[in-house]
């Protein structure tokens, strides 16, 4: 994913911080529905607005960094 699209992503979520929540383990933004991180499998996640856009905003001014299920096939 081109930083664009990272960018435009980040946007997104921080337009609508209350429907995300931050993985605790690995920083990764999931939305509010899932139980465990896709990326990590971690369970703890902050879901403080104010949290996920500062996180979006990180995410989306740099390369990403993590290793993601496609990386792995």
């Amino acid at each position: 994913m081109s930083l664009t699209e990272r960018a435009a992503k980040a946007a997104k979520i921080a337009e609508e911080p209350h429907l995300y929540k931050v993985c605790e383990a690995c920083d990764s933004i999931v939305t509010r529905r899932v139980a465990t991180c896709p990326s990590c499998h971690g369970y703890r996640f902050n879901e403080d607005p104010k949290v996920v856009v500062q996180q979006a905003k990180i995410l989306g001014s740099r390369e990403q960094r993590s290793v993601v299920t496609e990386d792995l096939l």
